[in-house]
């Protein structure tokens, strides 16, 4: 593992126990999945990329858009899944037909794959990425080099 990312993943397990809040983004206070992504980019790489607009707990399912797909697309790289490795971001399709809108960072491989997630009525956790988690992933994402 290189040391950045080993950065990212003690930044996110920093965040352990920080309540589930609804688009918060503050360490301790409160944060939601994506929430915890901008505040451990924050962290390892410095000033978020874009602004956040508002957005519903429903988040782009109405019109079907795949607004966080396409923002980690712009920020992140994209990886194949089979390949996710520690510190990498995995986004989830929670329902099948439906919009990805949940995001959580791989924090370990073996001997059982982990990842770190806010997650509503848990706060942000670490927890098992079990089947029923993993048949959800639909996308996977490397932070980018900080020189770049």
């Amino acid at each position: 593992m290189t040391e950045e990312r080993q950065d990212i993943v003690t930044e996110a397990r920093s965040w352990l126990g920080t309540p589930y809040v609804h688009q918060a983004s503050t360490k301790g206070a409160g944060a939601d999945c994506l929430g915890l992504m901008r505040g451990v980019w924050r962290a390892v790489m410095g000033v978020e990329p874009e602004a956040v607009p508002s957005y519903s707990m429903d988040w782009s399912e109405p019109q079907g858009e795949e607004r966080m797909w396409d923002a980690a697309r712009r920020h992140l790289i994209a990886k194949p899944v089979k390949e996710a490795a520690v510190g990498d971001v995995l986004l989830f399709r929670m329902r099948d037909g439906r919009v990805a809108k949940h995001v959580g960072l791989v924090s370990q491989i073996k001997p059982l794959p982990q990842f770190i997630h806010a997650y509503s009525g848990h706060g942000v956790v670490e927890n098992t990425l079990s089947d029923p988690w993993r048949r959800r992933v639909v996308a996977c994402f490397c932070f980018p080099r900080k020189d770049m």
